[in-house]
């Protein structure tokens, strides 16, 4: 299948490792992978100050680049979510909600269309895992613990498949790490508290590492933990389900 990298912004910027890690577990896993050069920002910072009038020239740019592939996977729940709910194109709308259809965020591809049920990767350490609110509470990659159903993470699953990780059981699996996009720049106090409340749970588990789907959850954390000068660091969930597998020597 043919697959567009669909990118954000800062992890191009700030963590392009995730990028990286995103490309070789997607050819890893048999896609014929392909990064629209000309991609740009998807607009959701402008649309969620409420400024979604300025973002036609975001939308009309990913609409011409993001055209002819089979799906599109992007290493980020919240800039999926915006893009399967906001873009529209002046120029061709039949091509924007057809690209709507086909953007997924990058665990739910490889969990809903690659059906991933035997991943050859290694992570021999002990994890949290942070679940956004994007992708939980917008694309349903895992079950909300205030529903009287059956759980289930996307996430998760594909994780179960890391030989050697610790999977920890945070008292608060699903609570908000506070960063927001634009919220942590509006109401900057109550963002802080938040991701202090979040980073304290994953350390009261002793984990090594924090680790996510959004990177943009785990750069408001990574903050909070560098300022506590703490030795644990977060690391998108490609990067763990990229990990190589060593092959004892003879």
């Amino acid at each position: 299948m043919k697959v567009g990298l669909f990118i954000p912004c800062y992890v191009d910027q700030f963590y392009p490792q995730v990028a990286v890690a995103t490309l070789q577990l997607l050819e890893k896993l048999g896609c014929d992978v392909e990064f629209p050069m000309r991609q740009t920002c998807c607009g959701q910072p402008m649309a969620n100050s409420g400024y979604e009038h300025l973002t036609h020239g975001c939308n009309e740019n990913f609409v011409d680049n993001f055209q002819g592939f089979d799906y599109i996977v992007c290493p980020s729940g919240s800039c999926t979510l915006h893009v399967k709910d906001h873009l529209h194109s002046k120029k061709d709308e039949n091509a924007a909600q057809t690209i709507r259809k086909k953007v997924y965020e990058l665990t739910e591809f490889l969990t809903d269309v690659l059906k991933v049920e035997n991943l050859r990767a290694s992570f021999p350490h002990k994890v949290g895992f942070h679940q956004s609110c994007h992708g939980q509470r917008g694309l349903h990659m895992s079950q909300m613990t205030e529903l009287v159903a059956e759980p289930f993470s996307k996430p998760e699953h594909l994780l179960s498949q890391v030989s050697g990780i610790e999977l920890v059981t945070l008292k608060r699996k699903d609570e908000c790490c506070g960063f927001g996009g634009t919220f942590c720049v509006a109401e900057e106090a109550v963002s802080a508290k938040m991701g202090k409340d979040r980073v304290a749970d994953h350390l009261q588990q002793e984990v090594e590492f924090i680790a996510g789907a959004d990177m943009s959850c785990l750069m408001h954390m990574e903050g909070i933990l560098r300022r506590q000068k703490s030795p644990v660091k977060v690391i998108h969930i490609a990067e763990i389900l990229n990990s190589t597998v060593h092959e004892p020597t003879t």
